[in-house]
């Protein structure tokens, strides 16, 4: 196991890279399965859950080759399994996304039943109502999705609602709708950046897909995909995360190589509660935070108002605001698993059902704490970065899931953090384990 040690007090200064975003990374890396030859992504983040979707497509057959760090070259020409096993995808909810290539593709596909974060309740049940109505043949069973194309051996294109957005269905279907015959619409889809990147790259495969980023994407089915080259985006959520860590350390961070306009929601936000943030071009910004913050109710919601993603950080930033805030969460009914940990730091915080009450500005106190999923992690990062004393935060196995060397990079810009490791962790992925050892 290993942990974070941090001692707090300091306030950040420099200069930090943003990388590329996993959940970008990670649908863009599952459409490779799409073709026969070759995807070449680069600006892949270095964190858990690449290596984990590395795996599962080297486990099913393609070639996965890293001639840079952080650049894949995948090559699904030889394709020997139709599964994502239950070990890999109980790990990370994004295996899921293996299920529309390969039924696609192949006109079969097995998946298990997805895990990853303790976050809440989030079925799957709209990608495969979805794929039912593409003319496939889906059943649950012993806990795995098994999913077979029509007789005819191509998927139908039809017009598809979903009743609730959702972020990895609309990729799914807009993947599986690729190879479809006719055309796809899907309405109600998700608008985040992540899905206009994936697009981005279908498209850059020989795809037609339109109005990605809006509610309404049309896909026309093509009868093959091939190969492409594509830089993923920055990740707008560690963006998110360093300017509240400037701004709850009264810092002063000059973030590059982020896209601002991917966040707008939360620059807003967070300039109300009286950070100051500048955009210095399309790729940096600017953050200090020299007078007092103050408190500003926020609620989540998708894309483009304000992300689920952020409510932990900001959470623990309005431990440090004066004035009362209310947090309401929309889009997770489980997710202030965290706030339990920041009392334990001394934070004033009330939950009732999916609302926060968070009153401040309280003196956090450094305490041994315990992250139970990838943002609560972060947040529980930036209240040990203004805590008196020493905070040691155990299962930080969950922040490396999407976190590239978010201690070494906080490190850089003056916090107190370290890695403490009390035992050596079992790698991932033989074919990752040498890029791991050489890069840590």
């Amino acid at each position: 196991m290993e942990k974070f040690r941090i001692v707090g007090g300091r306030a950040l200064s420099g200069r930090v890279s943003i990388s590329g975003a996993k959940n970008s990374a990670l649908p863009c890396m599952a459409a490779a399965l799409l073709s026969s030859e070759t995807v070449t992504l680069h600006n892949l983040p270095y964190v858990r859950d690449i290596i984990t979707q590395r795996r599962l497509l080297e486990d099913i057959g393609a070639t996965v080759l890293t001639p840079e760090l952080r650049t894949h070259k995948i090559t699904a020409s030889h394709i020997e399994l139709f599964e994502a096993p239950y070990e890999l995808v109980r790990t990370m909810r994004a295996s899921v996304l293996a299920l529309g290539p390969l039924l696609a593709r192949f006109g079969k596909a097995k998946v298990s039943l997805p895990g990853g974060c303790a976050i809440g309740t989030r079925p799957i049940d709209l990608h495969l109502a979805a794929f039912t109505q593409l003319g496939a043949e889906v059943k649950l069973e012993a806990g795995n999705v098994i999913a077979r194309a029509p007789k005819a051996g191509r998927l139908i294109g039809r017009e598809i609602h979903f009743d609730k957005v959702t972020v990895t269905g609309t990729e799914n279907l807009m993947m599986a709708a690729t190879l479809a015959h006719g055309l796809t619409v899907l309405n109600n889809a998700a608008c985040e950046p992540e899905i206009t990147d994936l697009a981005e790259l279908l498209n850059k495969m020989g795809a037609r897909v339109r109005g990605a980023g809006t509610k309404r994407i049309e896909i026309e089915g093509v009868e093959a995909l091939g190969g492409a080259e594509h830089t993923i985006i920055p990740d707008r959520i560690e963006t998110g995360t360093f300017i509240a860590a400037a701004a709850i350390t009264k810092g002063d961070l000059e973030i590059k190589d982020c896209q601002p306009q991917h966040l707008a929601s939360v620059i807003d936000k967070l300039r109300e509660v009286g950070v100051e943030i500048e955009e210095i071009n399309p790729s940096t910004l600017h953050v200090c935070c020299p007078k007092t913050l103050t408190a500003r109710d926020v609620t989540t919601e998708p894309y483009p108002e304000f992300p689920t993603d952020m409510q932990a950080q900001y959470m623990a930033l309005m431990t440090q605001a004066e004035g009362s805030a209310v947090i309401e969460e929309t889009v997770f009914e489980n997710r202030f698993m965290h706030a339990s940990e920041l009392q334990r730091m001394g934070a004033h915080i009330s939950i009732d059902g999916r609302s926060a009450s968070v009153t401040g500005p309280t003196a956090l106190t450094g305490a041994p704490l315990l992250a139970s999923d990838l943002r609560a992690s972060a947040s529980l990062v930036l209240a040990g970065l203004v805590a008196s004393g020493e905070t040691m935060i155990d299962r930080v196995y969950h922040i490396d899931r999407g976190y590239e060397k978010i201690e070494a990079k906080l490190r850089a810009v003056g916090a107190d953090i370290e890695r403490i490791r009390e035992s050596v962790t079992a790698p991932l992925s033989q074919a990752a384990q040498p890029e791991m050892v050489a890069e840590l």
